[in-house]
């Protein structure tokens, strides 16, 4: 079973899978280095398929930059009718096309037991509190009327 990532960037979500090239909003990275996606929103591997709430915790995606380049131009003509106003420009839009290596589960940490032992010892068990609460004299309230 091929493996392969939903991964949010930019504003946008891609399927990463590894060995593909992919186009993605340009980031500030040189060509060559290595980047790593963090916000994965969905798994699919030999374990199966997770998904995130909203994202799948202990998975990251690895990939380098290739290049970097410029989408088509895109027209956008804007005309407000019985005015005489049209308007035509252009715009492209930046991208980094990068090559995706690898999706990594990452194995989870252990929790810190440090923290569950000075709980305990900062708070005594219900068997103490009880034994307290008996060798206390009780106090018999008065009312005032």
């Amino acid at each position: 079973m091929d493996s392969y990532a939903i991964v949010e960037t930019g504003g946008m979500q891609f399927r990463m899978e590894p060995g593909k090239q992919i186009d993605i909003p340009k980031v500030e990275k040189k060509q060559g280095s290595k980047l790593r996606f963090d916000r994965v929103l969905l798994i699919s591997d030999d374990k199966g398929i997770e998904v995130g709430t909203p994202v799948v915790k202990n998975v990251s995606v690895s990939a380098k930059v290739v290049e970097h380049g410029r989408g088509p131009k895109i027209a956008v003509y804007k005309r407000k009718r019985r005015k005489g106003y049209e308007k035509r420009t252009g715009h492209r839009q930046d991208f980094t096309r990068v090559l995706v290596e690898s999706v990594d589960r990452k194995a989870p940490r252990p929790k810190k037991q440090a923290k569950q032992k000075a709980a305990e010892v900062e708070e005594p068990s219900k068997v103490e509190q009880t034994e307290a609460a008996g060798s206390e004299p009780e106090k018999e309230e008065s009312e005032v009327g």
